[in-house]
């Protein structure tokens, strides 16, 4: 007999044995586990299956789609996009236990962008539109509750969101240090009116991650241990190479939540990373594309649980230990180091019968130096020089302001926020391939990015 036919079986008993009455217990006569039976049947076939019965499956995910609204100075429009700082995605993850003390288990996520919040322009609307999926988990791992976690494949490293640690309902809707999502795949619009080649995610390190940030998406070994008083340190390695450290802090103490984290990573082979630093080595081919940084970055979150006001504080710093060897730079004395900082202060409370309501707003400041990955042609609209140019200095300065409201019955969140963008470049004419004298600071248009939209999880 299967187990379905004996749950049928069982449940009739149980019906009969605690006493139901006898009219209703005739009416049902025969009928009573064959339809038990059948609505069973139907359950079991629209069930997701899993290929054994020793290791978990779980379906998770999310749907993350927004309205932005964009304003460069000069043009206007609103384009419908997938918003990349929690973009969609749907995974799969399960374990299996060994012992008391040791268990097994997997991750395969895959990310789902209909049009990239970071990558539509002034002249695309629907940049990665087609449904473009991309692989951010896929690994298994060994936990034990004395001994630590290991973790094999695809997945992220030990710094990964050591800049973002945030206890509110922003993280993952708007990112109060991570702003390269909001819209900087546009381009600078010169005070003159005309559009760059560059885009504003490439005056934050050429690649828009905030430094001091760790990586995602590569394949690597991370080991992570057990959490001792609240501290859980880790650390990983990636090939060719590529390895860092970090030492997370959660607890709670007189009505307030804390939650904080610090972390330090080196890297050496941009052949999977290719925005971390900002220079190559002198003379290097595209198939060995070597760089050499280093990162530090961390943040703090503080929740006060009574009232719900929260403060969240990151900072990070870069330093690209190549740049001042490349042709371009050598015996200028370039900037070789870029900086962040950035703070999120709001109130989250549960105003009514909806869920959780947060209001915010917040501030984040990047400065960087000079960039031997990046050339701005003669005509560019915002190259004064009159030469091909290279990126001597650049800045970005973004305030933030919001609201979002959680749904619980739905498993849902609804938002609206408003950015603002200022930027400062600053240009060093090229000759031959080797930066001059003579500088220029470009005039550019700002830039308002305002994002409404809504998440939903499964």
């Amino acid at each position: 007999m299967s187990a379905s036919h004996r749950l049928a079986v069982s449940t009739c008993a149980l019906v009969l044995l605690v006493g139901a009455p006898a009219s209703y217990a005739a009416d049902l006569g025969g009928n009573c586990c064959a339809d038990l039976e059948e609505r069973i049947a139907e359950l079991e076939a629209t069930t997701a299956r899993k290929g054994n019965r020793k290791v978990t499956l779980e379906i998770y995910g999310q749907v993350h789609e927004s309205v932005m609204f964009w304003d460069d100075g000069v043009e206007n429009n609103q384009y419908i996009v997938t918003n990349d700082q929690g973009r969609s995605r749907f995974g799969f993850r399960g374990k299996a236990k060994v012992n008391a003390d040791l268990e097994v288990g997997y991750r395969l996520e895959i990310g789902v962008r209909i049009s990239n919040s970071k990558q539509v322009n002034q002249f695309d609307s629907d940049q990665g539109a087609g449904g473009a999926l991309d692989l951010r988990d896929s690994n298994w791992f060994v936990k034990s509750k004395s001994m630590g976690t290991v973790t094999v494949g695809t997945g992220t490293t030990a710094t990964n969101a050591i800049t973002e640690i945030d206890q509110s309902q922003t993280n993952g809707i708007a990112k109060y240090s991570d702003v390269e999502d909001t819209g900087l795949g546009m381009r600078l619009r010169a005070s003159s009116g005309g559009l760059a080649a560059l885009t504003w995610r490439q005056l934050i390190g050429d690649g828009g991650d905030q430094p001091g940030e760790g990586e995602r998406a590569l394949n690597t070994v991370r080991y992570e241990t057990p959490t001792m008083m609240g501290f859980t340190a880790s650390t990983s390695w990636s090939p060719d190479d590529l390895w860092d450290v970090a030492l997370r802090y959660s607890g709670e103490a007189n009505g307030f939540k804390l939650s904080a984290g610090i972390g330090y990573g080196e890297v050496s082979d941009a052949k999977q990373t290719q925005s971390v630093c900002m220079s190559v080595i002198p003379g290097a081919t595209a198939a060995d594309n070597k760089t050499d940084c280093r990162n530090l970055g961390g943040s703090v979150s503080v929740l006060h649980e009574k009232t719900g006001i929260f403060v969240n504080f990151a900072a990070g710093m870069k330093t690209d230990e190549l740049l001042l060897e490349t042709t371009r730079f050598t015996g200028t004395g370039a900037d070789d180091e870029q900086h962040f900082w950035s703070v999120d202060v709001g109130i989250e409370q549960k105003l009514n019968s909806f869920g959780r309501t947060t209001v915010f707003g917040q501030y984040y400041d990047y400065s960087g130096g000079a960039n031997a990955r990046r050339t701005l042609a003669a005509t560019d609209a915002v190259n004064a020089l009159g030469a091909s140019a290279t990126i001597w200095e650049s800045g970005v300065e973004t305030y933030t302001a919001g609201i979002i409201q959680n749904i619980d019955a739905a498993s849902m969140q609804i938002y609206a926020y408003y950015r603002h963008y200022d930027a400062d470049l600053t240009l060093r004419a090229l000759a031959g391939g080797v930066a001059t004298g003579t500088f220029a600071n470009a005039e550019l248009e700002d830039l308002d990015i305002v994002m409404t939209g809504a998440v939903i999880k499964f």
